[in-house]
Parts: C-alpha cells; sequence; structure tokens
C-alpha cells in the first residue's frame, strides 16, 4: 500500500520548481508556485481527509514547463483516494487562454495509470476561469475533465469562490472502477481573506462530491461511498 503524509506531496512541488532555474540558465525565465487548495476536509460520515491541488511553473511568456499535482488522501485509513501528477508544455493561443499538452500519472491505492494529455486552460467571457483537458490512457481508454472556477470579491480582501469539477468517460475502464458517462462531479464552495496580497488566504466553505452512472455502480460493488459533504479548512499560496 503507498503512503503519504500531509505535506511530502506539496513539499514534492516546492523541491521540482528549485530545480526548474537551473535548467533554464539564461534568459527572460519566470516561474513560481501555486497551491489553489491545501485543505483539510471532515465528513458528513466522519470521514477525515488531506486535500491538495497545486502547480509550479517555469518558463517564459511563450513556453511554459508546468508540473501540476493533485491528490485526496484519507487520514483514516492512511491511503490515497486520489493521486495525480502531470508534466506539460503550455503556451499562448489567444489573448485569454493557453495550450497545453503533456503525459499523467495516476498513482492512488491500486492500479496505476498512464495518460496522454492535451487541453486548454484561461478565463472565459465574464472572469471565469477554465481548465479543459482530454486524455488517453495506456489502456486506449479516453476521458475528460472540465474544472469551472469564478472569484467573486465581497471587499478587496474577502473573496467567494464557487467551483465544479466534472470527469467524463469514453468507455469502461473497471480496473480503476471507473465507467463510461459522467463518472463524477464536484461542486465546492470556499471564503477566503487575502493576508498578505494574493500570496496568503486562508479559507473555510464546502465541497460535495458524487459518483454518477456505471462508475456508481462499481462503487456499489465496492462498498464504497458513493457520495459525500465536506467542511474545507485550508490555506491558498503563491509564490
Amino acid at each position: 500500500m503507498k503512503k503519504l503524509n500531509l505535506i511530502s506531496a506539496p513539499v514534492g512541488i516546492a523541491l521540482g520548481l528549485m530545480a526548474f532555474p537551473a535548467i533554464a540558465m539564461e534568459g527572460n525565465i519566470f516561474y513560481g508556485l501555486q497551491l489553489e487548495q491545501f485543505e483539510y476536509r471532515y465528513g458528513d460520515e466522519g470521514e477525515k481527509s488531506a486535500v491538495w491541488d497545486g502547480d509550479a511553473f517555469a518558463g517564459t511568456d511563450e513556453l511554459k514547463l508546468r508540473w501540476q499535482s493533485n491528490g485526496e488522501q484519507d487520514l483514516r485509513e492512511d491511503s490515497f483516494e486520489t493521486l495525480e501528477n502531470r508534466l506539460v508544455l503550455q503556451t499562448p493561443i489567444s489573448d485569454f487562454f493557453d495550450a497545453k499538452a503533456g503525459v499523467r500519472l495516476d498513482t492512488p491505492t491500486g492500479q496505476d495509470r498512464w495518460y496522454g494529455t492535451v487541453g486548454i486552460a484561461g478565463l472565459a467571457p465574464q472572469w471565469f476561469e477554465v481548465d479543459a483537458d482530454l486524455f488517453v490512457s495506456e489502456t486506449g481508454d479516453g476521458s475528460a475533465r472540465l474544472d469551472i472556477e469564478f472569484e467573486g470579491l465581497l471587499t478587496n480582501h474577502l473573496i467567494l469562490t464557487p467551483s465544479l469539477e466534472t470527469d467524463i468517460a469514453f468507455s469502461d475502464d473497471r480496473e480503476i472502477g471507473i465507467g463510461q458517462g459522467v463518472s463524477k462531479v464536484e461542486l465546492g464552495l470556499r471564503l477566503s481573506y487575502d493576508l498578505i496580497d494574493r500570496a496568503v488566504s486562508p479559507y473555510i466553505g464546502v465541497a460535495h462530491e458524487r459518483k454518477l452512472g456505471k462508475t456508481a455502480d462499481f462503487a456499489r460493488d465496492e462498498d464504497e461511498d458513493r457520495d459525500a459533504t465536506y467542511v474545507v479548512i485550508g490555506m491558498r499560496l503563491m509564490y
């Protein structure tokens, strides 16, 4: 069984970031680190988990190398629900959107999966942050993911952020418990306060996850939860 403590994944991102400038050597190289979510979740049935979603990047205005990492660790079982890392190249295709392409590796407890990935990310009209990706796994199974987030400024420092994440599978992958169709939806609502500009922002909120269709059927067969609601407390960090 693979195990990870609460901080090892974010620390891994930071160490990767420190290595990026050495690759660049010269030129107008920018680099940074961002943790959009770094939070503790408490579920409606007593579930306790640690969740992170962040990335590190290095590059120029025209081309960046980006490492994205997200995961959820069950603190009661000390095992992963999800663990995903992506390494992508990203380049602008318009004033508001970037294209990206690379590889993704999922290494939760159980079956590992490699994927090729392409996608776009940027700001849609009305300042919605959109991140859309297509994946093809090593077994030939296709899937897609759509993330939408909106930051509503209540004051100059207080921000209310609703979010939506949807996963869609184009075929069954029973080994990892994914069924064809819309497989999972996660809704979130977080209230953050910018302590130090946008660099340090503690937040509280709620999140709801639901597995759908065949994925929910697979989860029921394995006696796993099909939906859960959480109270979350965390920190958004940017460097």
